[in-house]
């Protein structure tokens, strides 16, 4: 254990104030012991108020402070630190000291569970079903469920395997984090003498930040800072965006597809439904002309099918290029196939982690802000004042967040080149390849020039009308 550490300049830790937000035990204890009790009451508000009338606060704190506005900029920014927070791992720790401390089945010991639990479990049934999650009574249905589920894997197994492989949004936040420019890691001259490895002991999720530099991968740390309260050698540092994915490091496959998948049920899904879905020639669009031929003659009830389908076409369309590109790359530089997909792959982070805060920025003006203000003032009976949104579609400054689209792009061509050097062929072969292994880039490029080029030439659609409405007037 070292209890004093000359600290570098870009090390968090020795920084005024921000070494109190990331490092002071207290003040990271008062923030989950605040957010889990928020949490909690989220859940029982959402039960006692179940209507969108009587409860803003339920939704607003899930779908506007939680996700997607603090957990999308922290990623993108700081890392996990979202995970360092959540109520379910603040609670994990404690359960699991008193629980039976069972090992996991090698069965279940796959990262993909939690994958695909966002995917289908959530973002399928977004689509499908988009005003189910809105309801606060929903909401607190979903959030009690996942919070039951946790606390069994919790008592049951050890090493917090529920963050690991179960929770929809553990291998997602790993695999995204990477875009960050921050990483937890030791300083080296303390280490090599150390004996006691407390940093290790005190950490929950059985890691070693001592080998984290040496690894270049944080593994499955969730920032929550247990081992910088153990040993001051622990460093929480500034470093370049997304220098993680520079180098070398071993590949995840189920991070990779995650990176993929967001992208298309996100990022991809939400081009084809939401932007274009708004402008004058929605029905021209291919997703929803096979909507429409399928209404024709099957009764979907309740589904969005316009939804379902554009969730369908941008998962399809994602896999396929991915795929595909990567495969042809591989080729062309005469490289195994798994090798050129699993390591060019985490080229794709950019796409929605940083392409995503366009969305971030816009909702925050348009309703996250009002939502959660006003949430809190129903909740809590503040007697504020009801708070209108902060801008509108109609004001255009707020477009200017849009530049994150093309600087998620940009960057994931950055990234795709860099990861381009950890392949060993010739140069002449790489440059080649490289456009059809930047396949999904490239297209994700297009759909944003794409969307600015029809509502430039046709407008927005001007009668007003959402996806459900016209479905209605179809019918």
């Amino acid at each position: 254990m070292t209890n004093f550490v000359k600290r570098d300049k870009n090390d968090i830790f020795g920084m005024p104030v921000l070494n109190i937000i990331f490092k002071n035990r207290v003040f990271l204890r008062t923030i989950q012991v605040i957010v889990f009790a928020l949490f909690i009451y989220a859940i029982y508000f959402g039960f006692v108020n179940p209507t969108k009338e009587e409860n803003l606060f339920t939704t607003g704190l899930f779908w506007g402070l939680f996700w997607p506005f603090f957990m999308v900029t922290t990623l993108a920014t700081f890392g996990r630190i979202f995970c360092g927070v959540c109520p379910h791992g603040f609670i994990g720790k404690f359960i699991t000291k008193f629980g039976l401390k069972k090992k996991l089945p090698k069965s279940m010991e796959n990262p993909f569970i939690g994958v695909f639990l966002l995917f289908i479990g959530w973002w399928c049934t977004y689509y499908l079903y988009p005003e189910f999650f809105k309801t606060p009574y929903a909401t607190a249905m979903l959030f009690a469920v996942m919070t039951l589920l946790a606390v069994v894997f919790y008592y049951i197994y050890d090493e917090m395997v529920y963050c690991k492989y179960i929770c929809p949004i553990g291998t997602m936040t790993k695999a995204f984090s990477k875009v960050s420019f921050t990483k937890l890691e030791t300083y080296k001259e303390h280490c090599s003498s150390c004996k006691t490895f407390d940093c290790a002991s005190a950490c929950s999720y059985n890691l070693k930040p001592f080998t984290f530099e040496k690894k270049n991968s944080m593994e499955d740390c969730t920032l929550c800072m247990d081992c910088s309260s153990a040993c001051e050698s622990v460093a929480f540092k500034f470093k370049k965006p997304s220098s993680r994915l520079f180098n070398k490091f071993k590949p995840n496959k189920a991070e990779v597809w995650a990176l993929i998948f967001i992208t298309a049920a996100i990022s991809i899904t939400m081009g084809f439904h939401h932007a274009l879905g708004r402008s004058a020639i929605v029905e021209e669009f291919f997703w929803v002309k096979t909507a429409r031929y399928f209404e024709s003659f099957i009764d979907f009830g309740s589904i969005d099918v316009i939804g379902l389908f554009a969730f369908s076409y941008a998962v399809l369309i994602s896999i396929f290029l991915s795929v595909i590109g990567m495969f042809i790359a591989s080729k062309i530089m005469n490289v195994d196939y798994e090798k050129t997909f699993y390591t060019l792959g985490y080229a794709f982070a950019p796409l929605f982690i940083i392409g995503g805060l366009s969305h971030i920025g816009e909702f925050f003006f348009y309703s996250y802000a009002s939502n959660i203000v006003n949430g809190f003032n129903q909740a809590f009976s503040l007697g504020f004042e009801t708070m209108l949104p902060l801008a509108s579609r109609k004001d255009d400054w707020v477009h200017i967040f849009k530049v994150f689209n093309h600087i998620g792009y940009i960057w994931a061509f950055v990234l795709m080149a860099m990861r381009f050097r950890l392949i060993d062929a010739k140069l002449n072969l790489k440059i080649i390849a490289f456009p059809f292994a930047s396949a999904l880039i490239i297209f994700y490029m297009g759909l944003n020039f794409y969307t600015g080029y029809v509502f430039k030439t046709y407008g927005a659609n001007m009668g007003g009308h959402n996806h459900a409405q016209m479905k209605m007037e179809n019918k």
